[in-house]
């Protein structure tokens, strides 16, 4: 296998060869100190900062993703409220879906520089994370650590994509990312390579996916704030 087809395969989440397990979870290998370094400055602050969700390979992305489309797995709008999926057309319920759960391809969490974290220490242990926005904004139990994520992230090294509403995928307050990382990764997701990934799936609505594919692409995969 050539380098650049073992890249391909990382960055469409088919691969975890450049991952290292951390914390039950899994990172990018050059992460890795910063994540830890980001910990601890959170921790003496008085965070417990703890890993929600990392690395989710294709096949993952895939079940979430299927379900949602067949109606298995609720699919929530902007205000939490759960949407009716049989009065849409393919596209609709792609979009609808997208708000809040990434394209199979094109999920950052396939980096493994991107996670969702939380302050362990705010709620009991047999709390249900929810990793809705009503948990970190004002009043919130994660609202404490989301306003020291926002004053301090780029200190060690990172930011959040979904910080702001960009007409794509929802704010999501919980979702970090690896600044210089990310930013190598996102340049090698093209819109050919996701059509070549996709096209070999068995995604539901692959159909009206690979139709609409320049539009998706522009809308929820490189539509992200800035650093």
């Amino acid at each position: 296998m050539t380098a650049n087809s073992l890249t391909t395969l990382c960055i469409t989440g088919q691969s975890n060869t450049h991952l290292t397990p951390i914390q039950q979870h899994q990172l990018h290998s050059d992460i890795v100190d910063d994540f830890l370094a980001l910990q601890q400055g959170a921790n003496a602050a008085g965070f417990e900062l703890t890993i929600a969700s990392s690395f989710r390979d294709f096949s993952r992305q895939a079940l979430i993703w299927n379900n949602k489309f067949s109606g298995a797995r609720a699919v929530f709008n902007q205000q939490q409220q759960q949407v009716d999926l049989s009065s849409l057309s393919a596209i609709e319920k792609c979009v609808a879906i997208m708000l809040y759960s990434a394209l199979p391809g094109a999920s950052r969490h396939h980096w493994g520089t991107d996670l969702d974290v939380f302050d362990k220490a705010a709620v009991a242990d047999d709390y249900s994370l929810q990793l809705s926005p009503n948990e970190y904004q004002h009043g919130g139990p994660f609202a404490p650590l989301s306003e020291w994520l926002d004053a301090h992230l780029t200190e060690f090294g990172f930011y959040r994509p979904y910080k702001a509403d960009l007409g794509g995928v929802a704010p999501e307050l919980w979702h970090i990312s690896h600044i210089k990382q990310s930013q190598l990764l996102s340049k090698l997701l093209t819109e050919q390579l996701l059509y070549d990934c996709i096209s070999r799936s068995e995604l539901l609505g692959k159909d009206a996916i690979l139709a609409n594919l320049p539009m998706l692409y522009q809308r929820f995969v490189t539509n992200v704030s800035p650093p």
